[in-house]
């Protein structure tokens, strides 16, 4: 279990009421920021402090990992400056009983705080660069000692059964975002039937986009299958994120199979340019192993062509959850 803090400012509203948190991947001037990437390396169950208007308003459990998904439509014009492309993780929060006023404890919580990357300052005013910051364990337990009873026995082991349930079950915002990119192919003017055909069948790596992949990708790069029934064409750059040429090009593809294409497609894999297997570390090793990844050992899974080199850049930047900084 990690412990983490969101920094919410215009936003707390719409995050804390809609039980997430969302950032842009990119600063203003196009750079990595390293107080978004933390939000790569979160996993269900992790615990994550929501600080506001000078106070923690309460505490929540992450339902998710991370993923990628547009800027929520309900931020309107607080995000306009932003990268509209971003980093969410769904949270199940709850509110303190009252706001917890850190500058009013911080003679208890300045000796605890992170070396590096500091949420809050040792007067205990907020950092005012920080979003999202991992802290110490201790730092975690004196405020959940301070704040609230009730999540300090859940740290404590005396009342586990709201952590206990967070696991992820589903990415609504994910069927959203697809359901939404379908339904504006559906609806297009001046695309034949066939070809929409072929760009709703992408969807699911299937029709024309299987047999281009399959062209130049004859097996799994992980388990080597190749049989066609067993695998399927993988988008490299999600088809959610592609534009129609994209949804199509044979360079944008993988034939994995299924479990292969649920572990890159979600970001707990990616590969180098030179072929060398990349496991993201909230990937969970004894899945990986069952799944036929060992990642105690170093896995090369060959030459990729320079389309294939250039959509992996996308999805090691993109998708892979693993910070960058």
């Amino acid at each position: 279990m990690n412990y983490w803090w969101v920094n919410h400012k215009q936003t707390f509203r719409q995050e804390f009421e809609g039980k997430y948190v969302w950032c842009p991947k990119l600063r203003k001037d196009g750079q990595v920021h390293h107080f978004y990437e933390t939000v790569r390396e979160v996993k269900p169950g992790d615990l994550v402090f929501s600080y506001a208007n000078a106070a923690i308003q309460g505490f929540g459990f992450a339902k998710t990992h991370c993923y990628s998904c547009p800027q929520p439509d309900e931020f309107g014009r607080v995000g306009e400056a932003w990268d509209r492309r971003g980093w969410r993780v769904d949270v199940d929060f709850h509110r303190f009983t009252s706001p917890f006023r850190t500058a009013n404890h911080s003679h208890e919580i300045a000796t605890l705080l992170p070396s590096r990357y500091s949420p809050i300052r040792a007067n205990g005013h907020g950092n005012q660069g920080a979003y999202f910051s991992n802290i110490p364990q201790a730092f975690a337990f004196k405020i959940a000692e301070l704040a609230d009873p009730f999540l300090s026995n859940i740290l404590n082991g005396v009342n586990e059964g709201l952590r206990d349930e967070m696991i992820e079950l589903e990415l609504p915002r994910i069927q959203e975002w697809e359901d939404s990119q379908q339904h504006t192919i559906e609806a297009a003017e001046g695309i034949s039937p066939t070809m929409r055909q072929a760009l709703v069948q992408s969807r699911i790596g299937q029709g024309l986009f299987k047999k281009r992949v399959s062209d130049y990708e004859r097996a799994c790069r992980i388990t080597k299958v190749s049989n066609p029934t067993h695998l399927i064409a993988s988008h490299i750059k999600p088809w959610r994120e592609s534009d129609d040429e994209e949804r199509l090009s044979a360079g944008n593809g993988l034939m994995l199979t299924p479990s292969i294409d649920h572990l890159f497609d979600r970001g707990f894999i990616s590969f180098d340019d030179d072929g060398d297997l990349i496991t993201s570390p909230v990937a969970d090793a004894i899945s990986l192993k069952r799944m036929g990844i060992d990642s105690a050992i170093v896995i090369n899974v060959g030459h990729f062509n320079s389309d294939q080199k250039s959509f992996l850049n996308y999805h090691r930047k993109e998708i892979l959850l693993k910070s960058a900084s």
